[in-house]
């Protein structure tokens, strides 16, 4: 996988393939970009700055719970 980050625009790409992107869905602040197959190219994260942190911090309170649960 390769990440672009621009941070005038506080734009995060991750780029999962290659291929031409045909169409993009966006939920929020995250546009997934697909190929004609439906297959996923590139995921962009718009406002990263504040939205990696929000994705983090729910990976790490997931973690916490799961790692209390199977002790």
């Amino acid at each position: 996988m390769i990440y672009k980050y621009d941070p005038k625009t506080d734009i995060l790409v991750l780029v999962l393939g290659s291929g031409s992107l045909d169409f993009g869905e966006q939920k929020g602040n995250i546009i997934t970009h697909y190929d004609k197959k439906g297959k996923p190219l590139e995921i962009e994260i718009l406002e990263a700055s504040k939205t990696a942190i929000k994705m983090v911090s729910t990976i790490m309170r997931t973690k916490k719970r799961v790692a209390v649960a199977s002790n």
